[in-house]
């Protein structure tokens, strides 16, 4: 099977969206708890998950500087979708605050810690 060229620096991505995916098809009811910490350990995940994201759609963008925004908005415009996603699962709700509040500051501290170590290796 020949995979378009084009396609191949768009795969880490749709990884990592299809890995988001299938945690948000997960029911409440199924959800492990975290205790106390349950709030700080799912939306540091929430963050961590949308940084790999970031760092995956710049790599699909060759990591082109003048294009952050634009991985921003895939990124950000992902995580909305995601959102709309789980108003289908049992148990879980929509919530714009994750999509652009915690989702968001995971994807722009991604850009952030990758033009610092960019600038580094300069």
């Amino acid at each position: 099977m020949k995979i378009n060229k084009s396609i191949l620096p768009w795969l880490p991505a749709i990884a990592v969206m299809a890995i988001i995916f299938g945690f948000s098809s997960i029911p409440s009811q199924e959800m492990p708890s975290f205790g106390l910490w349950d709030l700080v350990v799912k939306k540091g995940a929430h963050m961590l998950g949308y940084g790999l994201l970031t760092l995956a759609n710049w790599y699909g963008l060759c990591f082109d500087k003048r294009r952050w925004w634009l991985v921003l908005l895939l990124t950000v415009l992902y995580a909305i979708t995601d959102e709309f996603h789980q108003s289908f699962v049992p148990g879980r709700h929509p919530s714009w605050v994750d999509a652009l509040v915690i989702d968001g500051s995971g994807a722009a501290l991604m850009l952030l810690a990758v033009s610092g170590v960019r600038k580094r290796m300069r």
